[in-house]
């Protein structure tokens, strides 16, 4: 398991490395990519949810067939 210490360290060798301006992009790319990473894992996990809208369009398409039966 990594200590304090080794964080901090680790930490200031990025500093270093990548210098103060670039260390909030970094991150927020960092966060970007794990957001990404969680959401196509959610998608995967939850298939059901885009046939779902599938069902809603036979409805809406069955429903007008009985319409145009009926102005016949």
């Amino acid at each position: 398991m990594i200590g304090g210490q080794e964080l901090i360290i680790i930490f200031l060798i990025i500093l270093l490395l990548f210098g103060a301006k670039k260390l909030p992009e970094l991150a927020q790319g960092l966060g970007k990519g794990i957001r990404e990473f969680k959401k196509a894992a959610r998608e995967i996990d939850e298939p059901e949810q885009i046939e779902e809208p599938k069902s809603t369009i036979s409805q809406s398409s069955s429903q007008q067939q009985e319409q145009g039966a009926g102005k016949e």
